[in-house]
């Protein structure tokens, strides 16, 4: 039987063109995560409190929907072919989170990905299945383009000034609207106001809108309804538009990139439409483009507010993009499709535009980066662009990352660090003090979560999904290469893009590239695999069996999360609104009964433990509250928080010592922290100088040791940063405090090498010698010169002058022996 054939039985005896009432159902929840989802700040990653509960609701509506999944479809599951055991393979991707749990460094971040990962998992699942229904693929198709240009339409609100109306229509059902306001609907940095809708970051919203621009420009070629050519043709400006207004350098860049690479998918006819169509929505775009931008902009800076104005621009020139396509659609597309049909025929045929495109893209670069052409675009836009270059700080940054996260796969290489590591993991690794908890690469944090295994398990699977769906593409009709390229756009385009910005990080995202991996794996040739045949009866045995046990597991835990969440929620309000001990204390318990060592829990039960010791001196409570914070640490140990946390519970009882351990233990977990080495460097002093007094020099040897070799890691990364490319921006503060200075010039002292003292004092002498501080390094420094023999008058006169009784004080503490 040849694979055309079998797929057409197979298709035929699975898909009839009605929909049971399980399939409407399994649509319906699409709808509503398609709906719902994006206006949860996209469904951010879990890497923050805000934003479990979403994702966790997520996961309970996937596991729902899978339970009805298995309902419609388990009669049908044979695990006979290559599209079954995709379904299959997929489960691989959440099992590689799971065996990184052995590693993680964050049992927290970790568990919150496995469960992501899962529901990725669900949903290629359930849109394999269903979208190979001509009508329920149309029915997912449709939702998904919808939800799109809703995001859209909701961006341009926030820009042109209504996003309180904006937020009013989605704040009964978002948890991001704060105060009347979608928050951070439009970023606010160093470069002016940057459009970012539902996503609040504008970069991955640029991602977004080229997916859905190309999207749109094939469903115009492909419908043969006038309105809905109309429909996606009005919308090409407006998301033209928001790219622009979100002034992402990658966006731009990557545009073209996917726009030739699609176009070699496409008959002549259909590539000469694609090409008109982005010409006139780029004409179409610029002409607007610089009265919406100030309208934004003056918004945002609190001068004027004329919406009407903004939205005239958009959709006079939407419309008229809108009836062009019409026009074209309706006598040159014909025409075009006569004409060219022949052509369509030839080897090679197909690529004669794309190739003519990259020049003419280079040729466009050129003239915008290299000429004043650069000016018809808005100011901050024009910048943006002549910035583009290998040596800005956003390139160099993205590469100082890239090589961070190499070095934390080097020591977790096999299974990785666990879902969320990078966030946990990068203040360790980092070249340079940056504040960045996504390594900016969805490949890269990738690699870091569950290592090389993961990663090959993940790349098996998208390059098996990449080939059959190519393959399967040269091979069918026109028709049912159009009912799937939608989703090869989708995937393709979000997952080019990711390969230098986090976009994956968004469970919004994850869930539109795995819905289009379904799509991709729907219209994929289909083959029997003999091989791994079972028969039916036991296939769906194991598999309804794993399906129900799983999906249980995940509703019923994902309930006690939220759950968890809830009462952490409920804690915190009672802590500034309640002064009874056990009403506040009550929902922190039961948080940590429901999530063990839920990091927000701990923290929270540990400052009310914290606060009853310190009224009470009751010492159960110090004991409860160390047993929670050192248990959170064997599943949290590189939470910085609950260190500190940690250390100012043994500062109550003046535990200096266990205080100086975990201070110097944990050093190399936060090289770049600047007061961790300051508070590790006056502890070791304070610690030395103690021994010292009581006559124990080995233990002062001890101390001063951590405290000198702590200052030369300051040190050396001060030194460090000054090789930094000029590009490349530092990150936080890092430098040498006066502290630091007169702590370890006091220790260079008291190992009696005052030659060492003294030029550690010297380098962190100033000429203001009215701060206190800096006068004690002024009289150290002045002791260590004397006492090696040498001095420095004129240190010595301003010193003198300000406070003659130093003098004295100097004298003596250079005739001190240690």
């Amino acid at each position: 039987m040849s694979n055309q054939v079998y797929g057409k039985k197979a298709a035929a005896s699975r898909n009839g063109n009605k929909l049971s009432v399980a399939n409407w159902l399994l649509m319906f929840g699409i709808v509503i995560l398609m709906i719902w989802a994006p206006f949860q700040a996209g469904l951010f990653n879990g890497l923050l409190l805000q934003f479990d509960r979403p994702i966790f609701w997520s996961v309970i509506i996937g596991s729902v929907l899978l339970l009805i999944w298995l309902a419609a479809y388990y009669k049908k599951i044979k695990l006979e072919d290559q599209r079954d055991w995709t379904a299959v393979f997929v489960i691989l991707l959440p099992i590689t989170y799971l065996i990184s749990l052995i590693s993680a460094a964050s049992h927290y971040f970790a568990m919150n990905m496995l469960f992501i990962q899962c529901l990725y998992a669900i949903m290629f699942i359930i849109g394999l299945y269903l979208m190979q229904n001509k009508q329920a693929n149309r029915f997912v198709e449709t939702t998904t383009i919808t939800a799109a240009y809703i995001i859209v339409m909701f961006g341009l609100l926030n820009w042109l000034g209504q996003g309180r109306t904006a937020s009013a229509i989605v704040g009964w059902f978002s948890g991001t609207v704060y105060e009347g306001q979608y928050h951070q609907a439009v970023w606010i940095d160093a470069n002016g106001p940057r459009l970012a809708s539902v996503f609040q970051y504008p970069n991955t919203y640029a991602a977004f809108l080229m997916a859905f621009f190309f999207v749109a420009v094939f469903a115009i070629t492909r419908s043969s309804k006038w309105y809905v050519q109309a429909i996606h043709a009005f919308m090409l400006v407006p998301m033209a538009l928001s790219i622009l207004l979100t002034l992402s350098r990658g966006g731009l860049v990557f545009l073209p990139i996917v726009f030739i690479v699609l176009l070699l998918f496409l008959k002549p006819a259909k590539q000469l439409l694609w090409i008109l169509y982005c010409l006139i929505a780029g004409i179409g775009t610029l002409l607007i483009a610089k009265p919406v931008t100030n309208l934004g902009q003056q918004f945002h800076q609190g001068l004027i507010n004329d919406p009407a104005k903004g939205w005239g621009y958009v959709l006079i020139v939407s419309v008229i993009v809108a009836a062009l396509a019409w026009v074209i659609q309706r006598f040159l597309a014909p025409k075009l499709e006569q004409r060219l049909g022949g052509l369509s025929e030839r080897k090679l045929s197909n690529l004669w535009l794309p190739v003519s495109s990259v020049v003419a893209v280079v040729i466009l670069a050129a003239v915008f980066l290299g000429t004043n052409a650069k000016h018809i675009l808005p100011g901050n836009i024009g910048e943006r662009l002549e910035n583009i270059n290998f040596q800005q700080h956003s390139v160099l940054e993205r590469l100082t990352f890239y090589k961070d996260a190499v070095k934390v796969m080097k020591d977790y290489p096999v299974i990785g660090a666990g879902g969320g590591a990078w966030a946990s993991l990068y203040e360790k690794y980092q070249n340079n003090p940056y504040l960045s908890r996504q390594a900016h690469s969805f490949v890269m944090q990738y690699l870091v979560e569950v290592g090389i295994l993961g990663f090959v398990v993940f790349l098996a699977f998208i390059l098996f999904i990449f080939y059959k769906y190519i393959k399967s593409y040269i091979r069918s009709s026109e028709e049912r290469r159009e009912s799937y390229f939608i989703y090869f756009i989708l995937v393709f385009s979000l997952l080019i893009h990711s390969m230098m910005d986090f976009n994956m990080s968004y469970v919004y995202i994850g869930i539109l590239v795995f819905l289009g991996l379904a799509g991709m794996s729907a219209a994929m040739d289909n083959k029997p695999v003999k091989r791994l045949a079972l028969k039916a009866s036991t296939a769906r045995g194991l598999y309804g069996a794993v399906t129900v046990v799983a999906s249980l597991i995940l509703i019923f835990t994902s309930i006690r999360y939220i759950q968890a969440n809830d009462e952490v929620s409920r804690g915190r309000e009672l802590m500034s609104t309640s002064t009874n001990f056990q009403e506040i204390k009550a929902p922190l318990e039961r948080a940590l009964q429901k999530r063990a060592n839920q990091p927000d829990a701990v923290l929270n039960l540990h400052v009310l433990m914290k606060a009853g010791y310190e009224q009470t001196q009751d010492e159960s409570f110090y004991n409860e509250s160390y047993k929670l914070l050192t248990n959170a640490l064997k599943k949290e140990p590189f939470n910085k928080s609950i260190y500190n946390q940690l250390m100012a519970l043994h500062q109550l009882k003046g535990e200096s010592e266990q205080v100086y351990a975990i201070l110097r233990d944990n050093a190399d977990k936060y090289a770049w922290d600047m007061n961790w080495y300051d508070q590790l460097i006056s502890q070791s002093y304070e610690l030395g100088y103690q021994a010292l007094g009581q006559g124990a020099i080995a233990e002062k040897e001890k101390y001063f040791k951590t405290g000198l070799d702590a200052y030369a890691h300051v040190s050396a990364g001060v030194e460090h940063l000054k090789t930094l490319p000029p590009g490349q921006f530092q990150g936080g503060e890092f430098y040498i405090t006066p502290q630091m200075t007169l702590s370890a010039g006091k220790m260079q002292f008291m190992m009696n090498e005052p030659e060492q003292a003294a030029i550690i004092l010297k380098n962190g002498l100033t000429e203001d010698l009215n701060d206190t501080t800096m006068r004690d390094i002024a009289v150290w420094y002045l002791a260590a010169l004397q006492k090696s023999g040498a001095s420095d008058q004129p240190v010595y006169d301003q010193l003198i002058q300000i406070a003659p009784a130093e003098k004295d004080t100097i004298d003596q503490l250079a005739k001190l022996q240690f």
